[in-house]
């Protein structure tokens, strides 16, 4: 499945199509334990559209937790301690 399919689906999609595509693995691998060895090439692309589709889902999460709170995606990290240890370490 390509990403941009993946990214058109909608947040209730996203795990049953998941679902969709492990129990397509769980197959294959099945196949392949009783000596079928068809299907590699598609255990590789649907272990990739997983990968792809749990990206999509997480990408989603961080949105909306940044919508939520935004004065703490405002705040700058914390300034390095690490040179200023160095300098101590000089003198």
């Amino acid at each position: 499945m390509e990403l941009e399919k993946i990214r058109n689906l909608s947040d209730g999609e996203l795990p049953v199509q998941r679902s969709k595509s492990a129990e397509q693995i769980f197959r294959i691998r099945f196949q392949k334990s009783l000596g079928n060895n068809e299907g590699t090439k598609k255990l590789r692309e649907l272990k990739l559209d997983i990968a792809r589709i749990q990206t999509v889902a997480r990408e989603r999460a961080i949105l909306a937790a940044k919508a939520a709170s935004p004065a703490a995606a405002t705040v700058a990290p914390a300034a390095s301690t690490r040179t200023a240890r160095k300098r101590s370490k000089k003198d």
